[in-house]
């Protein structure tokens, strides 16, 4: 039966993620840039050169003072171990004021906002809560600490209007761990041991992550039950009989078993169904079952176009639906498969558009050409027709690009040239301490964005000006991250991208490194002489004499587009 499954599932995807030439998206109304540049020009979305801001929903910005503590927790914890305030509500705030647009970001990913475990546990790294979103208790239900469906469907709807998409973190794999509140799953849900060794296939997914993790039985096609606990919750909460009918229909629906990794499909996807939820971060991919993102993908997929049926005024583009997993450790540069040692998948065959690269952080230690020659390759020849979502710092890897915040500027300029898809962790445009005294692991990864420091220190505000330039620019134009990489001039370094797809082209020129006062970038071959063009970064329109651009100014970037 699986098989048949995974087939209906794997028919059901589509990689090509083509914009609608029809509804291109349209610039926002309100889209400022700091230079005040954002132009009213179709440019269509791409998830392939897409920008997204991944941010720990508690640890953003407080939205909501009356949701800070709830459910009793109030125990002391580790070093940033504990709930912050951060919320939904804190989210779609800093999306009315135009945050995320003036980063030119185009896509929110937040950690996840499913009801956490009520209690907190000693992970040996200090006594912690589910701040983070990773501890799921209830699928159906969102976390007090975060807010309510209400608030997150207030979310998705702001962020649409900001032509933003929004990526839900999800998790299939395992439930929160075991506290005295939270007691543990049944036996056919769930396995408690053995510990994952992560050195062949088999003890890599069927395992449990880490100790007090218990592990879903996601290859598992028997039956079962619902857990006590759960019916007595949805009776509690008064909603056991539409929970039920639901699930009934699900399953009769799809035919599927209720098998336990369908259960959380169903409840997972409702959120696409109900709010047009554009795209799944799935995480702990490579320790489930791989057929579980294919049939996840489908449902997904299957709940997208429902709600796009339902409300065709609220459709941004004809885009599917997206999904990028977070297979540990994958790197680019080993092309589509991972290799567990015994055993060889292609998880881009399982239902997903991207994978998060694991390559870059070490890469941007390289010259710019290195690393953007490398990837345009790659992502033309290997990668065709799928995609990376690059990053240099996040939630869980404790070994960053730039932990100590010293080369901040080419963290932004790697970023957000490198072909692909490019991941801002929030802070990394502001400078947010990534190294606090007493905070144990990846604690000190998670500190609360730094406010005060962005709207007091000039010093801050000028690298988020940087980071609002390119941001921006790579918004408007497709081919910095989805087009194709050529390099014009060695000295000083300049590169072309080129981006074509039927009747759309788009082709811009970047300057790096560029002397300060008088310089030239060689543009010959790329733009023809006579051509006028704009420095976006100085706001300086040029023509192209002899081949080359000529600008008088204190940068040391340039970033070229077609003038009006």
């Amino acid at each position: 039966m699986k098989k048949l499954l995974v087939a209906t599932a794997i028919f059901a995807i589509f990689f090509s993620c083509k914009e609608n030439k029809s509804s291109q998206e349209p610039v926002p109304a309100n889209s400022q840039t700091t230079a005040g540049l954002e132009k009213e020009k179709e440019v269509p979305f791409l998830w392939e050169g897409a920008t997204i801001y991944f941010l720990l929903t508690d640890r953003f910005n407080n939205g909501d003072l009356t949701n800070d503590i709830t459910l009793e927790r109030t125990n002391e914890t580790g070093v940033l171990r504990g709930f912050m305030g951060g919320d939904i509500k804190g989210i779609t705030n800093k999306i009315k004021e135009g945050y995320f647009t003036k980063l030119g970001v185009n896509a929110i990913w937040f950690t996840p906002v499913v009801e956490q475990i009520h209690g907190d546990t000693d992970e040996g790294t200090g006594n912690s809560y589910g701040y983070h979103g990773y501890w799921a208790k209830d699928w159906t239900a969102l976390d007090p600490n975060f807010g309510t469906k209400k608030d997150l469907e207030q979310l998705v709807k702001e962020a649409h209007s900001h032509n933003i998409r929004v990526l839900m973190d999800v998790v299939v794999n395992h439930t929160g761990p075991v506290t005295e509140e939270d007691p543990v799953w049944p036996d056919e849900w769930v396995r408690t041991t053995p510990l994952c060794e992560n050195t062949t296939y088999q003890n890599t997914t069927s395992c449990t992550l880490v100790e007090n993790l218990p592990d879903i039985y996601t290859e598992s096609d028997q039956a079962v039950e619902l857990p006590d606990p759960l019916l007595a919750k949805w009776k509690q909460e008064g909603r056991l009989s539409t929970e039920l009918d639901e699930l009934q229909l699900f399953f009769e629906r799809t035919g599927y078993p209720r098998a336990p990794r369908f259960y959380i499909i169903k409840w997972l996807t409702d959120y696409v169904n109900d709010l047009g939820v554009d795209g799944f971060r799935v995480d702990t991919v490579k320790h489930a079952d791989e057929h579980t993102w294919a049939e996840l993908y489908a449902q997904a997929s299957y709940a997208f176009e429902t709600w796009k049926k339902k409300h065709p005024q609220e459709v941004l583009d004809e885009n599917p639906f997206y999904m990028v997993g977070e297979v540990y450790g994958y790197e680019i540069s080993k092309g589509r498969a991972y290799d567990f040692g015994d055993k060889k998948v292609d998880y881009f065959n399982y239902g997903f558009h991207s994978l998060i690269n694991f390559d870059l952080k070490k890469d941007a230690h390289k010259d710019y050409e290195t690393i953007f020659k490398k990837y345009s390759k790659l992502l033309n020849t290997k990668l065709k027709d799928r995609g990376v979502v690059n990053y240099l710092t996040s939630h869980d890897d404790q070994s960053p690009f730039d932990k100590e915040r010293q080369n901040s500027f080419k963290a932004a300029n790697v970023l957000l040239l490198t072909p692909g898809t490019a991941q801002i962790y929030y802070g990394d445009e502001s400078n947010r301490d990534l190294t606090i005294e007493g905070a144990v692991g990846d604690a000190t990864l998670r500190s609360f964005m730094n406010w005060k420091e962005i709207d007091s220190l000039p010093k801050i505000q000028e690298l988020m000006a940087h980071w609002q330039k390119l941001g921006s620019f790579r918004k408007n134009h497709p081919a910095i991250g989805a087009g194709k990489h050529k390099r014009l001039a060695k000295k000083p370094y300049v590169f072309s991208r080129t981006y074509i797809d039927e009747d759309y082209k788009d082709k811009v020129v970047v300057g790096l490194e560029l002397p300060k006062g008088k310089k030239y970038l060689w543009v010959k071959g790329f733009f023809g002489d006579g051509t006028k063009l704009y420095d976006t970064y100085s706001e300086t329109e040029v023509e192209v004499k002899n081949g080359k651009v000529y600008l008088e100014n204190n940068h040391t970037m340039a970033l070229l587009e077609l003038a009006d």
